[in-house]
């Protein structure tokens, strides 16, 4: 078991073979895509990943685990920063193919590694994408509905329609 910041390379496949167990912070400046669609990049998640071989009919390595933690996102109603919780559990099948992934079983996601060690940080970071919704909210958000002074807004209705010219055209064609 490790403990600590994430390996930035790793061997799945070896790794699933002596049934490891990886734990530790992932900070967020370290994944680009996922700071995208986030306010700043302070912070980190918690991770924690199981390599492992299971038997369901053929030997098949994989890699579970979840990773947890909080990002500022901007609220759709008032455009300030709102704390969200991401938590994502995954279960992937490594495949060393295409074809290898469409044998595996369908409780799966399919992760395919070709014969080359996989970025985990990379791996983390998309799943943690695929967790975050679409739309960040608050609860108790409170909806600017005016802006500016309350008073400058005002009416002229001593200006004549400029449709009134064709509404007589109209009825002349009657």
């Amino acid at each position: 078991m490790s403990n600590g910041p994430l390996p930035n390379k790793v061997d799945p496949r070896k790794l699933a073979e002596r049934n490891v167990r990886i734990t530790g912070k992932a900070d967020l400046i370290g994944m680009p895509n996922l700071c995208q669609s986030l306010i700043g990049t302070d912070g980190s998640v918690d991770v924690d990943l199981q390599f492992a071989v299971a038997e369901e009919g053929r030997r098949i390595r994989m890699i579970t685990g979840s990773a947890t933690g909080h990002v500022y996102m901007t609220c759709q109603r008032c455009l300030d920063p709102v704390e969200v919780t991401v938590e994502v559990d995954f279960n992937l099948g490594l495949a060393a193919s295409e074809e290898a992934a469409k044998q595996l079983p369908r409780t799966f996601d399919p992760l395919i590694i070709g014969d080359e060690e996989i970025e985990l940080l990379s791996v983390v970071e998309e799943e943690l994408i695929l967790s975050l919704p679409t739309d960040a909210y608050h609860d108790d958000c409170s909806i600017k509905t005016s802006y500016g002074d309350a008073g400058a807004v005002t009416e002229d209705n001593d200006k004549p329609n400029p449709f009134s010219v064709l509404a007589q055209l109209k009825a002349s064609n009657k």
